[in-house]
């Protein structure tokens, strides 16, 4: 598949070249992921080494995209060098998501008690319509701008992964950074690739739920069989995470490269050449 040479990559081009390189270098990829689904098993340091290891699969991509492919050894002995890093900043992302969803719930539980209270004093059914009416909007611009925010964040643990001088805290501001002016973008982006793993998650939530009306039945019966289907659930859930976990994780990486072509002018590669 060629790709043009002068102008950057448009949406379909990121998910199809994320999907190629993905599907070019599936087992490896699907190898490191399986390894780090198994490793949150671990407290802390598995977690740590959960964040490492997707990272890992993010800068390997990136790797081919610029022309310069590493060796998996390589790699992880680079990301293994800021393990603790991609912990912190995971757990400081989830500290501001955290903050921004308490912030969207006050924000939304005031608006519902607003429509609440215009209802209750049992004004004209024009009045309260207009009171739900601005309450329904305010929630939907509350739950916009949330997503908003998440959005920024989309990238946050990639340039800690590839780029040098950058830590737990400057990834994150990093990946603010990048993205600004193409929230709507990348949006779009995960939506198109959303839709490609989607039958993957259905097919997870059924087989869970399968299992777990299993195991239900059988801790009823004490079977001893309900162990080994625990495992079971747990390996298949691995499973399946594993083979989503690259992909989203190769898309990430084409939209950290495609976000710093059109941002800082770095020429693609891979533009000019097939995949």
């Amino acid at each position: 598949m060629a790709l043009s040479s002068t102008q950057p990559l448009n949406v379909g081009n990121v998910v199809t070249t994320a999907f190629q390189l993905y599907k070019n270098r599936f087992k490896p990829y699907f190898l490191l992921a399986l390894k780090a689904y198994f490793w949150l098993l671990v407290p802390v340091y598995g977690w740590a080494k959960f964040c490492a290891t997707s990272a890992l699969i993010s800068r390997l991509v990136y790797g081919e995209l610029v022309n310069q492919p590493e060796t998996i050894k390589d790699g992880t002995r680079y990301v293994n060098s800021k393990l603790w890093e991609f912990l912190v900043a995971a757990i400081i992302l989830g500290l501001i998501v955290v903050g921004a969803y308490i912030v969207f719930a006050i924000a939304a539980g005031i608006a519902a008690v607003f429509g609440g209270l215009v209802f209750s004093t049992g004004g004209n059914g024009a009045l309260t319509g207009i009171a739900f009416v601005i309450a329904a909007i305010a929630f939907i611009a509350l739950f916009v701008v949330f997503l908003l925010i998440l959005v920024r964040f989309y990238v946050y643990e990639v340039p800690l992964a590839i780029e040098d001088n950058i830590n737990a805290t400057s990834t994150i501001s990093r990946s603010w950074e990048l993205t600004k002016g193409f929230v709507g973008r990348i949006l779009l982006i995960s939506f198109v690739a959303l839709l490609i793993t989607l039958p993957i998650l259905i097919l997870g939530q059924v087989v869970s739920a399968t299992l777990q009306s299993s195991f239900a039945v059988l801790i009823e019966q004490q079977s001893i069989l309900s162990l080994p289907l625990v495992i079971l659930n747990l390996g298949l859930n691995f499973a399946l995470g594993a083979v989503q976990l690259p992909f989203t994780q190769a898309v990430k990486a084409v939209i950290y490269y495609d976000l710093r072509t059109r941002k800082e002018g770095l020429g693609l590669n891979l533009r000019d050449r097939n995949i």
